[in-house]
């Protein structure tokens, strides 16, 4: 007989599972509750600036090998770009400094030379990040490296604000040490940036759609699940407000939703509690010749500035104390801030603020201790989420990390019950 997997949630974490198990003998049913798959990692038209932009901007790196191994399996690598080479331009604000953080290939003797690293900091200073990499499981960043300094507000704060979404002095030094072991440490060819330039659907999304069809596999959306149906230590049934949809004893279930979500569906499941905010902005304007794909900036409202064909899009992390202010207003501090790092000296073009409260779980120690793993009590039951125990903050690689371990349990599941 053959076993149906359901995965439910059309996010990157579910298509990563999807695409994963497509390969195999199983039947594979995604359910996704919206008419638009992808979750946070889409794309769609914007009426008000009257292009195409995405719901979020994701950075991805060269050593994210799970997000570019889902690229490879639905053939859309070619759409992941960025420079050859790991170097990053940043722009201070109030100093109005600007520099090139210059990653080379190999071990890491950038920070031997001070034409590559951020100016103002010394040898010293990097060797000290070191503390990082025996971090404790259960303290804050602040308990292990200096929160102060030219090295902190130049590098460190960027880079794990932008990977935790928190404040990085309370966020979890466990889980900034595994972003400082996976690129930093390993050099230049683990921190190459790449950018979805066709956007996030096109890249991710849709061709995970075509190959899941290619290989049979069915999308049902606005199909959303209303509750989970145990009995013997599994899922028995799955409650789609249209009659219940009874589970084989073979069948699996991957739940890959929001972490609030599987809470209110599967029995004393603890999962993150606590969220913070990302803010983006985007602005329909033509890009002066020169601007970076990607530009950091530290000093004002706006962190990173990415460059498309037409359009500049800012993100804003751990944005909590920007969810109130008036759309009219943050865009106008913003496009202030964005003119002064391109030299743009035209009034503010067509824009789009968008902002998630939700947007990723705060990656505290305590919110990281509540993660539970891919596998859950019951038997048939796995889950999938980048608020899942990944090892890696919320992130796209994290995401897709946790896709591609539930489907690897699942298939041994499967196989098991054949």
């Amino acid at each position: 007989m053959r076993r149906t997997v359901h995965i439910v949630g059309a996010g990157l974490a579910g298509l990563a599972a999807a695409v994963r198990l497509a390969r195999g003998p199983a039947r594979i049913v995604v359910h996704e509750a919206t008419a638009h798959p992808g979750g946070r990692c889409r794309s769609y038209f914007d009426r008000a600036i009257g292009m195409a932009i995405d719901n979020g901007n994701h950075l991805v790196l060269s050593a994210n090998h799970a997000v570019c191994e889902f690229a490879r399996a639905i053939g859309s690598e070619a759409g992941l770009v960025g420079p050859k080479a790991a170097d990053f331009p940043f722009v201070d604000l109030k100093t109005n400094e600007r520099w090139t953080l210059r990653i080379n290939n190999g071990p890491p003797f950038w920070i031997f030379n001070p034409g590559r690293r951020a100016p103002g900091t010394r040898l010293g200073d990097y060797l000290k990040l070191a503390r990082l990499l025996r971090a404790p499981r259960d303290v804050p960043v602040a308990q292990v490296v200096d929160c102060a300094g030219a090295l902190y507000d130049r590098l460190v704060h960027p880079l794990l604000l932008a990977a935790l979404n928190v404040d990085p002095r309370e966020g979890s030094a466990v889980l900034a040490s595994a972003i400082v072991r996976e690129t930093l440490l390993r050099g230049g060819s683990a921190c190459r940036p790449l950018i979805a330039r066709e956007g996030l659907g096109p890249v991710f999304i849709e061709p995970a759609l075509r190959k899941l069809a290619e290989r049979g596999a069915e999308v049902r959306l606005e199909h959303e699940l209303r509750a989970l149906q145990f009995a013997d230590g599994r899922v028995c049934g799955l409650d789609f407000g249209d009659g219940l949809m009874t589970l084989g004893e073979g069948d699996a279930v991957i739940l890959a939703v929001p972490p609030h979500a599987a809470a209110a569906m599967v029995p004393d499941l603890q999962v993150p509690s606590s969220y913070r905010a990302i803010a983006n902005a985007h602005f329909r304007t033509e890009v002066p010749p020169g601007v970076p794909p990607i530009t950091g900036v530290v000093g004002g409202t706006v962190e990173w500035l990415f460059a498309f064909d037409g359009r500049l899009s800012v993100t804003v992390s751990n944005a909590d104390r920007l969810m109130d202010v008036p759309r009219a207003t943050l865009a106008q501090t913003l496009w202030h801030e964005v003119s002064k790092v391109t030299g743009i000296a035209t009034e503010m073009p067509p824009w789009q603020i968008v902002r998630e409260r939700r947007a990723t779980f705060a990656a505290t120690p305590a919110e990281n201790a509540r993660r539970p793993g891919a596998k859950s009590r019951w038997d048939n039951l796995f889950l999938a989420g980048d608020w899942t125990a990944t090892g890696l903050p919320a992130t796209l690689e994290g995401a897709a990390r946790s896709g591609h371990r539930a489907a690897d349990l699942v298939a041994a599941f499967v196989k098991d019950a054949a």
